[in-house]
């Protein structure tokens, strides 16, 4: 499989899940295919506000962050005034293109499997707000095998890049950061990970460039399939 951008990711080229005992993945654009429908919401509802962006330009921008930070830049850039109710009809229009079509990134449920045979415990560490997360989650399917392991960057004071909602998920699944891998598509994620001192894997099986994620340390992958796999 090909990462986003067309080039084939580099591989971990060792057992990833050596030292771990709580792997935590990002919910967008690793667990659930919705990085090719939020972007495209947003760049339509910006230019309504008169701020014209592509899909492409809103993905680099805005991946992997939280969605106060992406209605200060919208308000910022708009030429129009821009209040809340401008958020609440994103998340709709969101999750409205997302129930057209819900489904999860591809080895999704091959990989959980494969972490609970190997006796490891998972959780969800996303910028989303809970309201979406378990949307997104329950429309897949997934919701269950998650229910009191989702944690939200509503659940902290910064949402990612920095390292607070990892280290939030850490302490309530009641591991050290040195037991955790973290699952990441975006390079905020990335970020965060690093800064809460976390080993992090670039997934770039969706649309996310693997470049974009080369500071991971554990390595780029472009299929799921890949963090279970022995080398």
């Amino acid at each position: 499989m090909n990462s986003g951008d067309g080039q084939a990711s580099s591989g971990c080229g060792r057992d990833v899940l050596a030292g771990v005992s709580l792997v935590v993945l990002d919910c967008d654009g690793v667990l659930v295919d919705t990085e090719r429908t939020g972007p495209a919401v947003v760049a339509a509802m910006a230019a309504e506000v008169g701020w014209h962006l592509t899909a492409g330009e809103v993905r680099e921008r805005f991946l992997g962050t939280t969605e106060s930070f992406l209605l200060s830049e919208v308000r910022a850039h708009a030429t129009v005034e821009v209040g809340q109710e401008w958020l609440a009809r994103y998340r709709t229009r969101v999750r409205d293109a997302f129930a057209a079509a819900p489904r999860t990134m591809p080895g999704v449920h091959r990989l959980l499997g494969a972490l609970e045979d190997r006796g490891l415990a998972y959780c969800v560490a996303s910028s989303g707000s809970h309201a979406r997360i378990r949307h997104s989650l329950t429309a897949v399917g997934l919701w269950e095998r998650f229910a009191g392991r989702v944690f939200s960057a509503d659940d902290v004071p910064r949402g990612k890049p920095a390292p607070d909602l990892f280290r939030y998920a850490a302490e309530r699944c009641g591991r050290g950061p040195g037991e955790c891998l973290v699952v990441e598509d975006s390079p905020a994620g990335v970020r965060a990970a690093l800064a809460a001192r976390m080993p992090v894997v670039g997934y770039c099986g969706g649309p996310t460039p693997a470049h974009w994620l080369q500071d991971a340390d554990r390595g780029v992958v472009s299929a799921l399939d890949d963090l279970v796999r022995s080398p």
